[in-house]
């Protein structure tokens, strides 16, 4: 996988499931949007289902709420995204990633 090259399709940003937040995630993002870290964890977090941290929430059809669709797509927060983010696919992904992902498939 060392000659991965995300293409921004974005399907990772519309695979369901969590996108786990941390205090200092939390912080560099409502700084980056203009707001107060308790006004984005109002806005755009929920809590896990076993209630030790929060996530990003999702929008109606199931993709992150920061994303942006278009070709190519785009992350509203990405000069701050998560780290859960920027370690797809190396250090997260879902399985059958690769046909999902352009960058996977190498298209």
């Amino acid at each position: 996988m060392t000659d991965f090259r995300c293409r921004r399709c974005g399907n990772c940003c519309r695979w369901e499931g969590y996108v786990h937040v941390l205090p200092g995630e939390i912080d560099a993002a409502a700084f980056f949007l203009g707001m107060a870290p308790e006004e984005f964890i109002r806005r755009f977090t929920r809590l896990t289902e076993d209630r030790r941290g929060l996530s990003l929430t999702e929008r109606e059809d199931g993709a992150c709420v920061f994303f942006l669709d278009g070709n190519p797509a785009g992350c509203r927060i990405h000069p701050v995204k998560p780290q859960q983010c920027r370690d797809f696919p190396k250090r997260w992904n879902f399985p059958g990633w690769e046909k999902e992902c352009a960058g996977g498939r190498n298209d």
